[in-house]
């Protein structure tokens, strides 16, 4: 059953066919993106990233997050307290697997991202943790960064 806040998701702007999107994405980053899975705990190359940039989305290139946002939750994914803007990102509720979770995804491609908790007592301003995908990001450092 899907929750009644799905309805009132505006349309993603970019709309691709899933033939399409498996032309644009390897195999893991389609299994990710477009199916909502999940990469392995400590396997991604973002998790203890500390370069500075913005974090753009794997799939469509919009931007998503930014490194001022990152904290290390030692939860074995890349974590942000905050989107770099509020509209970059939508949730969704996730009843899958048995458990309450909200979704986050990419607001220009519906792609999905991880996922947002709450209240689990990081010292963040938000008190929020977007548990995000390394495969789902692509880092573009910032020009201070490659120096």
């Amino acid at each position: 059953m899907s929750s009644d806040s799905d309805t009132s998701i505006p349309a993603p702007k970019i709309q691709l066919t899933p033939q399409e999107w498996r032309t644009r994405l390897t195999p893991n980053e389609y299994a990710v993106l477009r199916e909502a899975g999940t990469e392995r705990a400590y396997t991604g190359e973002y998790t203890d990233t500390e370069t500075e940039g913005v974090y753009e989305c794997r799939a469509c290139g919009a931007e998503l997050f930014r490194s001022t946002e990152k904290f290390h939750s030692h939860c074995g994914w890349p974590s942000f307290f905050d989107p770099a803007k509020s509209d970059a990102v939508i949730l969704r509720a996730d009843d899958t697997l048995g458990m309450r979770r909200v979704e986050v995804l990419c607001a220009n491609c519906h792609s999905h991202l991880g996922h947002v908790f709450e209240g689990e007592g990081y010292a963040t301003p938000t008190d929020k943790r977007y548990c995000i995908n390394s495969i789902s990001l692509r880092l573009h450092p910032s020009d201070s960064a490659a120096h």
